[in-house]
């Protein structure tokens, strides 16, 4: 899907308006003429650790242009400090603004990386089929990090995991930009007397390393912490056949085949119960099952029973209970669903919401399940898919009930609530912030939805988000390319090849096996699938990922296998 909200790109690079919207040519902050006097500037990692050329900041009321001195930049009472870190190879950005209400801060440098043949960055929440190595091109973002280079040399940039803000890059023939959003929902936020760690920059050059080398070291360099399976994770997941139409006794005969296709051992498959289980569909409350799931307790400690350990997605922050009105988000896209009398959004920073997301992550806990799957939340809080953020990831003109933090402090925040409330419990993120969730969630499912009815959307997001973000895996948590959707709707010979990758990838293998659709042939594939799963293995690198954003050659283990995604698709693209 074509990307159309970059209010802040499609203008760039001209000056911004205290919102940071384009004003006029004639009050750009740097002059054609600088542009080009820096353009032949090369960049090196003591100049980034030394502090941007300028800064500018947003408020609510006006644009600031900082003035240095030193480590520090002020205007009237914002002030801005970069510290450099140990062995100069970061560097700790931190604000404070008690009066004025601030929405972004624009770091500059001037020059040039060294290198900026191919530019390969990440995503805000989920990847959409959208990831790649690209040519130099101002008008891109790239969240959170970015690596640019070719042949076997890299500099990588990035902000560490757990920012203060949501952070995004730009680089251009004559400068790299930071943009850090500090903004509560989508008004300035009030910082009070406090100052706000926004962001700590890590940067690295990688002489004679692969990219895909270069890429696992940036992402270790940016992990504050991780928490990771104790064993890979693998096993079932009822949605892409069922898609909701399910029941109890189909869950337990699943449950059956999984166990029977799992190699003995101690690292047990899961059943995960995908949407469809509650009293309505995508959403709670989740108190009980639905007509379908009479006791939930039951049918967990029945899948356990044979031998596999079961799981449970859920949708956190919406309800079509009644709930007091000041437990609700006040943005306009929740408040245009209550108008239309569609599920309600709860705020996390109200303590009352806190606590009932508190007490639905122990209820599902309670009952027995080993592993909880959530989902929604950042579409839930920012009313924006991944793929409709660009540079504005959400409407402006709304805030938080709790005014004194950043979106992405209110985000991190609302993660260490399930984080506690889970306690041993694993947990998978879907539609989360992986920069942000990284050290709380054990797995991540960090593409799109794949499918088991088309396989275009399938080799789109999975085969894209395995190869571009597999440099996650094992550095901030455990990388979920999502499911190989085992039905009759697809051509074997192509999900038995997603099957086999995703099963010697090192990262998590989930199957949804629609009964009908297992013969012999399947059930042997999938047990051998299994017994690779089950075990440690190398993390798969691909290696015609500058060539095409779905890679077909890769490295798996110690061996190098092509992988035609293409032959037998008859599917219309996505």
């Amino acid at each position: 899907m074509t990307n159309t909200g970059l209010p802040l790109i499609l203008c760039y690079p001209m000056p911004l308006n205290r919102r940071g919207f384009c004003t006029s040519l004639a009050a750009s902050a740097v002059s054609v003429r600088s542009r080009a006097a820096t353009r032949d500037r090369a960049l090196k990692s003591s100049d980034i650790v030394n502090g941007p050329t300028n800064i500018h900041a947003f408020t609510e009321n006006e644009t600031l242009e900082l003035k240095r001195d030193r480590t520090s930049w002020s205007a009237q009472d914002i002030l801005v400090s970069t510290e450099a870190g140990a062995n100069q190879t970061s560097l700790r950005v931190s604000v404070s603004s008690p009066r004025q209400r601030l929405l972004r801060l624009r770091l500059q440098w001037q020059g040039s990386l060294p290198n900026t043949e191919r530019v390969s960055g990440d995503a805000w929440e989920r990847s959409y089929g959208d990831l790649g190595w690209h040519p130099l091109e101002p008008d891109r973002i790239l969240p959170w990090y970015f690596l640019a280079g070719s042949r076997d040399s890299y500099t990588g940039l990035g902000v560490q995991t757990g920012a203060g803000a949501l952070c995004f890059w730009q680089t251009t023939p004559s400068e790299i930009v930071l943009w850090l959003d500090v903004r509560n929902g989508g008004r300035g936020v009030e910082l009070g007397n406090r100052t706000l760690t926004a962001a700590t920059i890590v940067l690295e050059d990688y002489a004679r390393h692969s990219a895909f080398d270069a890429a696992r070291k940036l992402c270790r360099r940016m992990a504050q912490s991780g928490v990771f399976m104790p064993a890979p994770i693998y096993g079932g997941n009822n949605w892409y056949y069922a898609y909701g139409h399910s029941s109890a006794e189909d869950i337990r005969a699943d449950t059956g085949r999984i166990a029977s296709w799992a190699p003995p051992g101690p690292n047990r498959p899961f059943m995960v119960i995908d949407d469809g289980w509650s009293p309505y569909p995508t959403t709670g409350p989740w108190s009980e099952g639905n007509a379908r799931f009479p006791d939930m307790a039951r049918l967990a400690s029945d899948i356990l029973g044979m031998g596999v350990r079961p799981g449970l997605w859920f949708r956190p922050l919406t309800t079509r209970a009644a709930v007091s009105e000041t437990l609700l988000l006040k943005s306009k896209f929740a408040e245009s669903r209550y108008a239309r009398g569609q599920l309600r959004t709860l705020d996390p920073t109200v303590e009352g919401a806190a606590e009932q997301i508190t007490t639905d992550v122990k209820r599902l806990c309670g009952w027995g399940f080993r592993l909880i799957k959530h989902d929604y939340s950042t579409y839930d809080l920012l009313g924006r898919w991944g793929f409709q953020m660009g540079s504005e990831i959400t409407d402006a003109q709304w805030s938080f009930a709790d005014r004194t933090r950043t979106t992405a402090e209110i985000i991190r925040a609302f993660y260490q609530t399930l984080r506690e409330a889970a306690g041993a419990t694993a947990l998978l993120g879907c539609n989360t912030i992986g920069h942000l969730s990284a050290g709380l969630f054990e797995v991540q499912r960090t593409g799109d939805d794949t499918s088991g009815r088309d396989w275009s959307r399938t080799r789109k997001m999975g085969v894209n988000t395995l190869a571009f973000r597999s440099p996650q895996q094992g550095t901030f948590f455990d990388v979920d390319a999502d499911c190989v959707g085992l039905t009759n709707d697809i051509p074997w010979s192509l999900n038995r090849r997603w099957l086999d990758l995703l099963a010697r990838s090192g990262t998590a293998l989930f199957v949804s096996a629609a009964p009908d659709a297992v013969k012999q042939e399947q059930r042997d594939a999938l047990r051998q699938a299994f017994s690779h799963a089950a075990v440690r293995q190398p993390v798969c690198e691909p290696l015609d990922w500058f060539e095409t954003n779905q890679p077909e050659r890769w490295r798996v283990g110690s061996k190098v296998s092509d992988f035609d995604w293409y032959s037998e698709d008859i599917s219309l693209p996505i």
